[in-house]
C-alpha cells in the first residue's frame, strides 16, 4: 500500500525528491530505488521523518507501537506535523498513548482497500479534533492519489463500518464472481467464458450504477421484467435471504475490526 501511495502521489505531480520512504529490507529497498529513482529511500526511519510535514505510517499493526514509540521525539518535534496511519485496527487513542505525550497530536486514521493498488480504491478517514481543515484537505488529497472515493467519518468507531463495506468489500465481490463463474460452468459454459461474462457483467453494472441518477433499488427494478428470467433469479436470491447474508457479512467484518482494536491495544 505504501508503494501505491507513493506512486500515486508522483503520478499526480508531486516531485519525487520530496517523497521519502523508509524500507528496512535491503532487497525491497533496492527494488524501490530502481523503480522510483527520483524518490528518496532509506533504511532509517529517523532520516525520513526529519523535517517532514506529513508522515504516513504504512506498517503492520503489530509493529506500529514500536515505530511510534521510537520515533515519538521526531514526530512531536514540529507541532504541525500530520501523521496518517493506515495500520488496521489501531485507534488514535492508542497511537497517542504510544507517543508518551500529553500534547495534542495531529493524527488521521485511514482505512483504504486493496483496489487502491490500481488507483481504484475507496477509503474512509477519521481525524483527531486538533487536525486543521488544511491538514484534512492534505490527507484527502493524498488518499485521492489512489482512491476514487474518499469520505470522512466524524465518529472513529465508524471506521469499523467502513471496514465492513469497503475495506473487506473486495473479497465479497470476488466470492460472488467466483460463485457466478462456477454456476456458469455448471450451466455448460467453459470456465474462461463464464469468467469473462461474469467480470464484464460486474464491470458494466458498476458503471451503470456510477453514472445513473437512479438509486440502486430503482436500477434493479428497471432491469427486472415481470415474470422474466431476471425476476426468477432475483426471487431465488431473496428466498435464500441474500439481504441478510450481506448484512451479516458486513457486521461480522465490522465487529471483528472492533475486536482487533481491543486485542491490539491490550497486547501492546
Amino acid at each position: 500500500m505504501a508503494e501505491a501511495i507513493l506512486c500515486g502521489l508522483q503520478s499526480s505531480g508531486h516531485p519525487g525528491a520530496k517523497l521519502k520512504y523508509s524500507e528496512p529490507f535491503e532487497e525491497r529497498r533496492h527494488y524501490m530505488q530502481t523503480k522510483y529513482p527520483d524518490m528518496v529511500g532509506s533504511a532509517d526511519n529517523f532520516e525520513v521523518i526529519e523535517g517532514a510535514d506529513v508522515v504516513i505510517l504504512a506498517v503492520k499493526p503489530q509493529v506500529l507501537r514500536q515505530v511510534m514509540s521510537s520515533c515519538s521525539d521526531l514526530l512531536l518535534k514540529n507541532p504541525s506535523t500530520l501523521i496518517i496511519s493506515i495500520a488496521a485496527g489501531i485507534t488514535t487513542e492508542d497511537m497517542h498513548k504510544w507517543m508518551h505525550t500529553d500534547k495534542p497530536v495531529n493524527i488521521v486514521r485511514c482505512m483504504p482497500n486493496t483496489p487502491s493498488l490500481l488507483g481504484e480504491g475507496a477509503a474512509g478517514l477519521f481525524a483527531t479534533e486538533n487536525v486543521t481543515l488544511q491538514q484534512k484537505e492534505t490527507a484527502e488529497n493524498i488518499m485521492r492519489a489512489v482512491a476514487k472515493q474518499v469520505l470522512w467519518v466524524q465518529d472513529e468507531g465508524l471506521i469499523d463500518s467502513v471496514t465492513g463495506i469497503s475495506g473487506s468489500g473486495p473479497a465479497y465481490f470476488f466470492l460472488i464472481m467466483e460463485a457466478m463463474q462456477n454456476a456458469g460452468v455448471a450451466a455448460g459454459l467453459t470456465p474462461e467464458d463464464a469468467k469473462a461474462l461474469t467480470l464484464q457483467t460486474c464491470l458494466g453494472a458498476t458503471k451503470m450504477a456510477q453514472t445513473s441518477e437512479d438509486d440502486l433499488a430503482t436500477l434493479r427494478r428497471k432491469v427486472t421484467s415481470p415474470k422474466g428470467t431476471t425476476e426468477a433469479a432475483i426471487n431465488s436470491l431473496e428466498a435464500n435471504n441474500i439481504r441478510k447474508v450481506m448484512k451479516d457479512a458486513v457486521f461480522a467484518a465490522a465487529n471483528r475490526g472492533r475486536e482487533l482494536s481491543r486485542e491490539l491495544g491490550q497486547e501492546q
